[in-house]
Formats: C-alpha cells, sequence, structure tokens
C-alpha cells in the first residue's frame, strides 16, 4: 500500500511545526519547549486518497456535504490531494511555507464539481504564534462560489473541563439537530456530542485547566467558528479515532460556510487567516 511523503518541518523563532504536501496538512505545531498544542489520531490512515485525522485539515470547496446537502467527497477535495510547494518564507520572527493547488491539479469530476478555475495559495508562518492564511483566487472567465474552513483539532487535557469564551450571545446552527438554531448563553462548556457553526468572526479562547494553558484563535475575513467534539458514541463510529482519544481533542474551527459562502467575480481573490497562540494560565 503507498504511504505519503514524510511531512515538512518548518522551523521559526519560537515554535517548530511539521506539515504534510497531502491536503497541504498541518500535522503538529507547538512553541520551543511546551507541549503539542494540535491534536493528532494515534490511528489516522496516512495514504493517498484518505484524509489525514488531526492537525488542520483544509475544507474546500465546500464544508460537509456542502450547502446542497450532497457534496462528495465530506469537507471537499483539497485535505485528499496533493499540494505543490511553491515557495518557503524567512522574515523577521517567522519561517514559513507556501503552497498551492489549482484546477489543472484536478481530475475532470472534480473541475466539474467547483464550476470555476481557481488557484489556492496557503501559507504557514511559524514564530511565536501559527499563522496559517489561505487565498482563493478565479482565474477562469465565470463566476464560481464555494465554502471553506480551517478544520483546527487543539489538543486539551479533558474536553469536558475546558471553557470556551468569546462566543457568549451568538447565534449558532446545531448540526446534531438538523440545523436548528439557537444563541449561545455565557461561556460554552462541552457536555455532549457537539456540532455547531456559529456566525462569528471574533476572538475565541479555550481555557485549559487540565494542561495549564489557555490556546487564543484569531481569525481575519472569516464569519463563521465551528465548534466540534464526537463525544464516546460518535467517536466510536470513527475508525480513524483511538479508543478514549474524543477526550483530548477539541475542534475549533475557522471559516466561511452554510450562509457565509464565498463568490469571487473573475479575476476576485479572497484571503481567509487563522491565528494561533499559547498563554499559561
Amino acid at each position: 500500500m503507498a504511504t505519503l511523503d514524510p511531512d515538512l518541518t518548518v522551523n521559526g523563532t519560537g515554535s517548530t511545526a511539521t506539515v504534510s504536501t497531502h491536503g497541504a496538512h498541518v500535522t503538529g505545531w507547538a512553541p520551543d519547549g511546551a507541549e503539542p498544542v494540535l491534536w493528532m489520531s494515534s490511528t489516522t490512515r496516512r495514504e493517498p486518497g484518505a484524509p489525514i485525522r488531526g492537525g488542520v485539515p483544509i475544507c474546500f470547496p465546500w464544508f460537509g456535504p456542502g450547502v446542497s446537502g450532497d457534496r462528495s467527497p465530506s469537507h471537499g477535495f483539497a485535505r485528499v490531494l496533493p499540494w505543490r510547494v511553491v515557495d518557503a518564507e524567512d522574515t523577521a520572527g517567522s519561517s514559513g511555507i507556501v503552497l498551492e493547488l489549482g484546477s489543472p491539479d484536478l481530475s475532470d469530476e472534480d473541475r466539474a464539481a467547483v464550476g470555476g478555475e481557481f488557484t489556492a495559495r496557503y501559507s504557514v508562518d511559524c514564530g511565536e504564534d501559527l499563522l496559517l492564511t489561505l487565498t482563493v483566487t478565479n482565474v477562469g472567465e465565470t463566476p464560481f462560489t464555494f465554502e471553506e474552513a480551517l478544520h483546527t483539532y487543539l489538543r486539551v487535557g479533558d474536553v469536558r473541563q475546558v471553557q470556551i469564551e468569546g462566543l457568549e450571545d451568538t447565534v449558532y446552527a446545531d448540526k446534531t439537530q438538523g440545523g436548528a438554531e439557537h444563541e449561545q448563553q455565557g461561556e460554552l462548556t462541552l457536555t455532549e456530542e457537539t456540532d455547531r457553526v456559529y456566525r462569528s468572526g471574533g476572538k475565541v479562547t479555550v481555557v485549559d485547566p487540565v494542561l495549564g494553558r489557555r490556546l487564543v484563535v484569531t481569525k481575519k475575513d472569516s464569519a463563521s467558528t465551528i465548534v466540534w467534539n464526537p463525544f464516546p458514541d460518535k467517536a466510536a463510529t470513527l475508525s480513524d479515532i483511538g479508543d478514549g482519544e474524543w477526550q483530548t481533542l477539541l475542534c475549533v474551527e475557522g471559516g466561511n460556510v452554510l450562509d457565509e459562502t464565498i463568490g469571487l467575480a473573475p479575476g476576485e481573490s479572497h484571503s481567509m487567516s487563522y491565528r494561533l497562540s499559547v498563554e499559561p494560565l
């Protein structure tokens, strides 16, 4: 069975990241001398055509089954295709790489599913913080729309003990209830399977008393914040999450999904960024 090439290492001033060209997938990040910040499954498949569970998958050009509810593969094709490394960056305080995926890299079926011609560039910058930037450009002659998300898996001590700040009084669609809308009352704590899309582009802080740290997420040009954890019953149906591993993962994602889809006219570009930093309690 074919396996993926080894991950690339990005050594920044203050932290280190690892990146796979498969899906332009960030598979690890940690500040110097600190514990890993990103969660990775011990049972994930690392083979061509399969998504990697954990780290930061790129969801594009749709999220889940898409707005129509019938798109496949789930979360789009970007996370299961090889991306090309097109640049390396080394500036004061950070280092990084840039990866690219475009319409010429797609199968005829995937190209037809997009409904337009595009180039996607993904910048992974590693310094005191981790900064991820996804830029999509319409290089065709017709408009097209897409969803996008950076599906970040955060590593926590116990997901049932963390508090998520910054989503108070925000409306969210609860995907465990068929998309029913509610308003967040107070800080968010997880007590059951959670799959929510918040209409929020603001800062989110994950307070983790077990690992003794705050994980701070700030986003730019991202109107959606997605929070996900399968809890034990759903996790048991997922072959790429090991026994009990659901307890140490928390997805806090940045994106533009559902009602916040992005439309680009020919020649237009859209950039979305996601910054992750760590503070002690």
